[in-house]
């Protein structure tokens, strides 16, 4: 395993120099965790929706009618969500102007119970994610797996990116510079292979300053 800075000089020879690299990575921004603190858990629960219902789906068409979601699910409060009766969710599940999944429209109101649950722990869930520390990344997502509904893989690690959160996405591109790199020696598929990554990421963020979000897109354009 290289060190890093080996890593950027590979990324930036392929997309044009480290200024244009920098302009890329850039593009993908995260926030503070007082940032991510702020976002209303509402809006928590609107990003694990949008990231659920695109998973094997267009997301073209997800945001086609995202504005549909948005009044279906009652602008996503979790209360409200999370106490839908089964008058409502038939009522979902006959609604032409969203998708009518019934397993995901059932998430919505099981991710809606988790972040009532986090929010009366930690005050609001959004703080508890902004908190949870990046050194252990891998940790958050075992456990949207397991608390959340169908948050885990990708769907998970896409939706943390989308709040802000540093956040490693093992796409394609990814996995072929960790198995370069010798991290892993297949796609990863159980703990200690992520474990393995997170170390990794670990030990090449503490060398460059970078965060999970950089380090996991210049891995990705070291390779394509």
């Amino acid at each position: 395993m290289r060190r890093f800075d080996e890593i950027i000089d590979l990324a930036a020879e392929r997309h044009g120099g480290r200024d244009a690299l920098k302009r890329m990575l850039s593009e993908t921004r995260t926030l503070a965790p007082q940032d991510i603190a702020k976002i209303p858990d509402a809006r928590i629960l609107a990003a694990m929706t949008r990231r659920v219902f695109s998973a094997g789906f267009s997301s073209k068409v997800i945001d086609a009618k995202w504005q549909s979601f948005e009044s279906a699910f009652e602008q996503f409060d979790p209360a409200r969500c999370a106490w839908m009766t089964e008058e409502r969710f038939d009522e979902l599940l006959k609604d032409k102007d969203i998708v009518r999944n019934g397993a995901k429209i059932k998430s919505v109101q099981e991710n809606g119970r988790f972040l009532v649950e986090l929010a009366e722990k930690h005050g609001t869930a959004a703080r508890f994610l902004a908190e949870w520390p990046d050194d252990d990344y891998v940790g958050l997502l075992d456990l949207l797996k397991k608390k959340g509904s169908r948050l885990g893989g990708e769907t998970g690690m896409h939706f943390l990116r989308s709040i802000g959160k540093p956040a490693f996405i093992t796409m394609p591109d990814v996995v072929k510079a960790l198995i370069r790199e010798q991290v892993v020696s297949k796609s990863p598929g159980g703990k200690d292979d992520f474990a393995k990554i997170q170390a990794a990421f670990n030990y090449w963020s503490e060398q460059s300053g970078l965060d999970l979000t950089s380090i996991s897109r210049t891995l990705a354009m070291s390779v394509g």
